[in-house]
């Protein structure tokens, strides 16, 4: 079976890349990629050759989101949370099974110390934005669209939610309200990607910025980007992101209980358009 994540060996600079590996599933994530890419992650944070990761994908897509096909539970001997009960009856066994998969998962790789680059193309859609925002740096192809499409769903947003410190509160609402992408230049505009590049030239852009910090003393880095999350905490990042996953899992109880299903089944679209 071919690996659902690949992980390239460091090269002489100190930079390692990360590629998911679903292509035919455009890159849509179940729990067997989610621990497939925490383990990549882990053992990179941990070699101390490596300086910086990049994250990518491979096929036409970063990341079509959360694989709505699978519904499997978080694989035993992989968890890497605290909860457990995942099989729980009602929102006790839901919400654990989000919070070990996604909200906790977002967050430890967001906490690594090392600088992430996230490389990305094609749609980024509702959980492949968590892919792509837990990473320090983005840098997008011109043809990359960002979208969270899930309010058609009858849910507010994708589980780490950080819409408004990302796109800013009314460009927010706008991206949930409609379901409308954000382009790679509207991204640039906002700050939420460092650079755009054109597909052909993206790798060779990201490999450019990755050489260029990994130059950098890396206890230097760790502190550099310590400070940066260090700063969101104190402006409440941690607390905002805990109230809209008590939210995100209202939102599913509301749809359980009027359809039988954790979402509105009415819009709902299998990835890999």
């Amino acid at each position: 079976m071919t690996d659902l994540v690949q992980s390239e060996p460091v090269n002489a600079l100190g930079v390692r890349r990360i590629r998911l590996n679903r292509p035919e599933a455009r890159n849509a994530q179940n729990p067997a990629l989610i621990y497939a890419l925490d383990r990549a992650f882990l053992e990179a944070s941990q070699d101390p050759k490596t300086k910086v990761i990049v994250l990518s994908g491979n096929g036409p897509h970063f990341s079509s989101g959360h694989d709505m096909r699978d519904a499997s539970k978080p694989i035993p001997g992989e968890t890497q949370g605290t909860w457990g009960e995942f099989d729980a009856p009602g929102c006790e066994g839901r919400f654990a099974v989000e919070e070990e998969l996604y909200l906790g998962m977002c967050r430890r790789w967001r906490d690594l110390p090392k600088p992430t680059i996230a490389q990305v193309h094609g749609k980024v859609m509702a959980a492949g934005l968590m892919l792509a925002w837990v990473c320090d740096l983005i840098v997008a192809a011109d043809d990359t669209q960002f979208l969270d499409p899930v309010v058609a769903f009858g849910m507010p947003g994708v589980e780490y939610f950080l819409h408004p410190w990302e796109l800013g509160p009314r460009r927010a609402k706008h991206m949930l309200f409609t379901g409308e992408p954000v382009t790679a230049s509207d991204a640039l505009a906002m700050g939420m990607v460092s650079q755009i590049a054109r597909l052909e030239d993206l790798e060779v852009r990201v490999d450019e910025l990755a050489a260029r910090i990994a130059k950098q003393p890396l206890m230097a880095l760790k502190l550099a980007k310590l400070s940066v999350n260090g700063m969101l905490e104190a402006q409440g990042q941690r607390a905002a992101v805990d109230q809209a996953f008590a939210l995100h899992q209202l939102g599913h109880a509301h749809n359980q209980d009027l359809f039988g299903f954790p979402m509105d089944p009415t819009n709902l679209r299998v990835q890999g358009e």
